[in-house]
């Protein structure tokens, strides 16, 4: 009885595998936290679809596969603005690494207690973009 229930279970779990394999993004870039990028994000207007650019730096990576996600944090008139974005949706356009940062952190929640020139990033240039 066990091992029909596991038989089941590991049935279903490849089913789900195969259909978050369809969705998965293949031209997505490198990303690393400390990146800056500009994320093009779809938006609907209407009944028309236009692509906003949306550009900071990641501060934080989560998951892995299909629920893979980044949090991009800019300041946008003297106010942090942080935005996740589900990479393998959809409403996502494009993705694109403007500069590499040189950071010794998984999550760089630190810079929003941090104001103007100390939010600053050095570069990283052993990566290519």
């Amino acid at each position: 009885m066990i091992v029909s229930f596991l038989k089941q279970t590991m049935n279903a779990q490849e089913i789900i595998r195969s259909i978050e394999a369809e969705q998965l993004k293949s031209n997505l870039p490198e990303i690393y936290v400390g990146d800056t990028v500009k994320v093009g994000v779809k938006i609907k207007e209407g009944d028309k679809y236009r692509v906003q650019p949306y550009e900071g730096v990641v501060i934080a990576k989560r998951n892995g596969g299909i629920n893979e996600t980044i949090t991009v944090r800019r300041v946008f008139q003297g106010v942090g603005v942080e935005r996740v974005f589900l990479l393998h949706s959809p409403r996502i356009d494009s993705i694109k690494v403007l500069r590499r940062g040189k950071v010794r952190r998984a999550k760089l929640y630190y810079l929003r207690q941090r104001v103007g020139k100390a939010t600053r990033i050095k570069q990283r240039f052993d990566r290519a973009l």
